[in-house]
């Protein structure tokens, strides 16, 4: 446990949350500042700061319970799909620096958007990104 981290006080049971699912890997709590009805996170019991640092097994877990999530987001909230998105380090918007997937309801009429919109990619700056970034 990081001894300054939120997410850490709130998987030891020190700060209060409404938990909405837990293992022995992971912990689902509804966020505090919710985009849509039911946005929650999930979270490794076990802290790292982000994507970056997280232990494979974590991320696994941390995929699993989100999967779960999502599904029962489905099922008992009536969504109309889910987005899952992972911040890591402040220019992609971390603010809590735990890991942490967001599981984010996705219902036909909420006004949640994307800041901006995808463009077409030139297929020449397609192959220049994508040789950077195979293996040699």
């Amino acid at each position: 446990m990081a001894d300054d981290c939120i997410f850490c006080k709130i998987v030891a049971g020190e700060l209060p949350s409404e938990t909405v699912q837990e293992d022995e890997h992971t912990v689902a709590f509804m966020d505090l500042n919710p985009w849509t009805r039911g946005h929650a996170l999930v979270v490794p019991r076990r802290h790292s700061r982000n994507l970056y640092e997280v232990d494979d097994a974590d991320l696994g877990y941390a995929g699993v319970a989100a999967k779960r999530l999502a599904l029962r987001m489905r099922d008992r909230l009536g969504c109309d799909g889910v987005n899952l998105l992972g911040c890591c380090e402040p220019a992609a918007w971390q603010t809590v620096f735990h890991t942490h997937v967001h599981v984010i309801p996705r219902y036909d009429d909420d006004p949640l958007q994307l800041p901006v919109r995808p463009r077409q990619a030139e297929q020449d700056e397609l192959a220049r990104v994508a040789a950077e970034l195979r293996e040699s």
